[in-house]
């Protein structure tokens, strides 16, 4: 079970990467953020829905795996951070005079809210991975969990997609590999 949520978790990461990609930033303004949702409002539809279900998958995972208890707050917390995320975007392309406050909540929930959750998650998984795999999921928990910081510079929204991107893809190896014995 854990590795179709893993799967779908991925898929649904990647393709919200693929149509946010082209949207409003943390820094456009509320006419350029109203303007675009409602110029794009099935494809912002679209986005929010695809964030849910990462959201989903990504609770399905965390349940399937019973991380120990500080472990499944992580990934249950970043499980809904993204369900936030995906809501008030959806919430955003429903009305242009309140698209850029709901696209902010949007971002920071998919972005602070979720990273640093999942930074705790993969920080709890990794101690009972191989040595290799636990070491890379230390460094890809920690650079997330410094993503937090993000919230006082923007300079430091890099690692924003660090944890994201990065912790898919240990999710993934985790997934697939056996733990060490």
């Amino acid at each position: 079970m854990k590795r179709i949520a893993v799967i779908a978790y991925g898929l649904f990461t990647v393709a919200g990467g693929v149509l946010g990609a082209t949207g409003t930033r943390p820094d456009s303004s509320a006419a350029e953020v109203a303007a675009y949702d409602a110029a794009h409002q099935g494809l912002v539809q679209l986005l929010a829905l695809v964030v849910f279900g990462a959201g989903l998958s990504l609770a399905v995972w965390t349940a399937a795996s019973r991380p120990p208890q500080l472990g499944y707050a992580g990934g249950l917390l970043a499980s809904g951070s993204l369900l936030l995320s995906g809501l008030a975007t959806w919430t955003a392309a429903q009305n242009p005079d309140f698209a850029r406050p709901f696209t902010s909540l949007a971002f920071a929930a998919g972005a602070f809210g979720f990273a640093v959750p999942l930074a705790l998650l993969i920080a709890v998984v990794a101690r009972d991975e191989r040595k290799w795999l636990e070491i890379t999921g230390y460094v890809v928990a920690g650079l997330a969990g410094l993503s937090a910081l993000g919230m006082l510079t923007d300079v430091l929204y890099p690692l924003i997609p660090v944890g994201r991107f990065g912790g898919l893809i240990w999710l993934v190896l985790a997934s697939f590999l056996k733990p060490r014995d």
